[in-house]
């Protein structure tokens, strides 16, 4: 980080939605409100997952490692996010850019490994029910978190660095309404081939192998699941797999087009409204997702806020 010293002195400004700003009141009470959702309903999932021993199931387990990582998601950037949108200061510190950059790169990446744990979990529960609580025993359960938060902090301390120090010739201004580095990499004024091939192997690893391994996963479920007679047992184990098959396509399908494509042809209001989807929209519709059909999740809702004694003894 020795070259570009006097950068390093200075406040990036966040673009954002400044070239709109009548956009930028709507935007604000809407993400205020979506914000508001995934705080309660990411909380609440991680609240009953601790407290109702019904859900102290590897399934649950996951979800709530998914529920913490999304509101540590959010946290890192909708306030910062919000406080721009409300005035005319778009403006980030230096080291308050490379702190989300890490934070967001470290949430984001492990994600993406976390959601391969999951349906490696969805598939021992399908494809070998009886050697369920064999197979997905408390400390393996543990192994696969712990690989995707390693994954997570070993992409992000490569990139971020490499990121940050790549010259920008006193350029400040972010096009986007977060330090994502995309973004930073396309204000750079120097070549950047080596960062963003770096970027895109680092990508195929964390993105593309997690998703292959998700995608074999559910190829053997749906194999599985044709072979089952009872219409009902079919019905039972597409149950178990849709809520996350959804969770997997909505943020996949996003981050797939924002980290597997040159920053040359980077489209900076396509990414800002992608970026917007899969860093707020979709923390704030995952909790929704997985309890619309989820029985237990909404009796343990019920009884929590209920206030009803009893919590976690089956009835």
């Amino acid at each position: 980080m020795g070259r570009d010293n006097d950068s390093y002195q200075q406040a990036f400004i966040l673009v954002g939605f400044s070239d709109r700003p009548r956009l930028e009141i709507i935007l604000f009470a809407f993400i205020l409100v979506f914000y508001i959702l995934a705080l309660l309903g990411n909380t609440a999932i991680i609240l009953l997952s601790i407290v109702d021993t019904r859900l102290h199931t590897p399934m649950y387990f996951f979800l709530g490692n998914l529920s913490f990582l999304d509101l540590c998601f959010t946290t890192s950037i909708v306030p910062q996010l919000l406080w721009n949108l409300w005035g005319p200061e778009k403006t980030i510190t230096y080291h308050g850019c490379v702190a989300q950059l890490y934070i967001y790169m470290v949430l984001g990446s492990t994600e993406c490994v976390l959601l391969a744990a999951m349906s490696y979990d969805r598939y021992v529960a399908v494809c070998r029910p009886l050697h369920y609580t064999v197979v997905m025993h408390p400390h393996l359960c543990l192994k696969l978190v712990a690989v995707a938060w390693c994954c997570g902090f070993l992409n992000s301390f490569v990139m971020c660095p490499q990121t940050m120090q790549l010259s920008r010739c006193g350029r400040r201004r972010v096009d986007h309404f977060l330090c994502e580095m995309p973004a930073l990499i396309a204000m750079s004024c120097e070549d950047t081939m080596l960062v963003e091939a770096f970027a895109f192997a680092l990508g195929v690893a964390l993105l593309l192998l997690p998703l292959s391994l998700i995608l074999f996963s559910y190829g053997v479920i749906a194999a599985t699941v044709l072979r089952i007679k009872s219409a009902a047992g079919r019905k039972k184990a597409l149950s178990t797999c849709s809520s996350h098959l959804t969770v997997v396509s909505l943020f996949y399908g996003t981050i797939i087009y924002m980290y597997l494509q040159p920053a040359n042809s980077y489209s900076q209001d396509q990414g800002k409204f992608l970026t917007l989807f899969y860093t707020i929209g979709a923390p704030s519709a995952n909790p929704l997702i997985y309890t619309l059909r989820n029985k237990d999740v909404k009796g343990a809702m019920k009884k929590l806020v209920g206030g009803r004694k009893g919590l976690g003894k089956p009835e």
